[in-house]
């Protein structure tokens, strides 16, 4: 039986593995160096048995566990890790005990150094195993450049881990690169997020973090970008043109961030974009319009300068605000240029301004397709005519009634009713050689 063999008679018997660790077995209630003695002696017969080297290993880092990283004992399992892998060195699971260990060791140089040489050592299809243990080693100390590093050669393994690289980049600070290749997923059309993250999803981070930070990203073009998600995402132009605002906010160019507001809200044609941008943009005047007030209390001596500054950006929001509803009614228009009442509607917008008024009508009925039309178009050249009228400019009332005559409607009552219409005017003005005229025209019509 094994366990009458001494250690004088275990070599003449040339035991095998199995026999091995049972003896070793049975002497694992000896001292601890007798018992390493005997695997020492094992190994030396069978160097190249993966079960002994592997409970060697697991026994000589558990008889340290708890001393101290500088104990001269840990040099000792280093070092015969080292010796293991003279014979070892395929066996993933070897190479990763001894980086583990280490990592424990707090020997950053070393470790980057066995992880290298277990990426050359092991076959790539067994590198999977190494990876995970590799990056959390680089993302746990302080390290940027060779993390860096180590991501970029992952990377070239396993393009589909992007976004763990992007995250990384972003803990470190390292923003103008984590942007860069955020921008290089988000354009690779067969790309998957391993998070379940949409193609838009991934768009929005990019613009977030292009936007927020003006400062460090400077190698993308954040104008082209956003616009080019304007183009891409039709239903976020809202969103999109805040980010685009908000950067040049950010930037400290506030003429440009007006600029960009502006041409939101006089583009985008949905009430929920249009709600999302000018309350950004109202916001936006009314905390420059605050941060002025209070350094114009906290300055004793203002300028002239000063005090048209202040009138200056309260003339701006007041106008902002004036304005809302008139934008609003430009967006429904935008819509459907065809709706004649959101064209009724705008014209009620402009009450007491009769130049924007003719100017509204005269765009509404040039613009307003009458097979298309919602609403009773002729209801519009009528109004139109009653405003020349009420302003006792009767021929121009005349023009547009002659014009009205001549559009090709619908239905043949909305025709009767504009001639009807007109000669109800020239009969509250008496013209009664007009109203003949008129009256003759109408008969001419019905005959033809």
């Amino acid at each position: 039986m094994m366990e009458d063999f001494s250690n004088e008679e275990m070599p003449r018997n040339q035991p095998s593995v199995r026999h091995w660790l049972r003896y070793i077995e049975h002497k694992k209630g000896s001292p601890e160096h007798t018992v390493n003695v005997i695997f020492e002696r094992a190994l030396k017969e069978l160097p190249g048995s993966y079960k002994l080297w592997y409970s060697y290993l697991t026994l000589r880092r558990r008889q340290i566990k708890g001393r101290c990283i500088t104990d001269p004992s840990y040099e000792d399992v280093n070092n015969a890790f080292e010796r293991s892998l003279v014979f070892m060195h395929k066996m993933p699971r070897i190479w990763l005990d001894y980086c583990q260990f280490l990592i424990d060791q707090c020997l950053i140089t070393r470790t980057r150094h066995v992880f290298d040489r277990a990426l050359r050592a092991l076959p790539i299809t067994q590198h999977h195993r190494v990876w995970p243990l590799y990056l959390k080693f680089v993302k746990m100390h302080n390290i940027p450049e060779t993390a860096v590093r180590v991501f970029r050669r992952y990377l070239k393994l396993y393009p589909e881990d992007a976004e763990d690289y992007i995250e990384y980049l972003i803990s470190i600070g390292r923003l103008d690169e984590a942007a860069m290749k955020l921008a290089y997923i988000v354009n690779k059309e067969d790309f998957v997020s391993k998070h379940g993250k949409s193609n838009h999803q991934l768009w929005n981070e990019l613009c977030e973090l292009i936007s927020k930070n003006p400062g460090k990203v400077r190698s993308l073009n954040v104008d082209t970008i956003i616009r080019g998600g304007l183009r891409r995402y039709p239903d976020q132009v809202g969103h999109l043109w805040n980010s685009l605002a908000d950067y040049y906010v950010r930037s400290g160019l506030f003429e440009k961030a007006r600029d960009i507001y502006e041409e939101a809200i006089q583009t985008v044609t949905t009430v929920r974009d249009f709600t999302q941008v000018f309350d950004a943009y109202a916001q936006f005047e009314e905390l420059s319009l605050s941060k002025r007030m209070e350094e114009a209390a906290g300055n004793l001596n203002p300028t002239e300068e000063d005090d048209i500054d202040l009138e200056l950006r309260l003339a701006r929001f007041e106008y902002l605000m004036e304005r809302r509803l008139l934008l609003l009614n430009s967006v429904l228009l935008r819509q459907n240029p065809h709706n004649v009442q959101e064209w009724r509607k705008r014209v009620l917008l402009y009450e007491g301004k009769p130049h924007e008024i003719i100017n509204t009508y005269t765009e509404a009925v040039q613009t307003v397709d009458p097979k298309l039309a919602v609403g009773k178009l002729h209801t519009l050249w009528v109004a139109f005519a009653k405003f020349y009228e009420e302003n006792r400019q009767i021929d121009d009332a005349r023009v547009v009634f002659e014009n009205a005559t001549h559009v090709p409607y619908n239905k043949v009552d909305d025709l009767a009713s504009v001639w009807c219409e007109w000669a109800e005017m020239e009969i509250r003005h008496e013209y009664v050689l007009l109203l003949m005229s008129l009256y003759l025209q109408i008969l001419m019509y019905l005959v033809t």
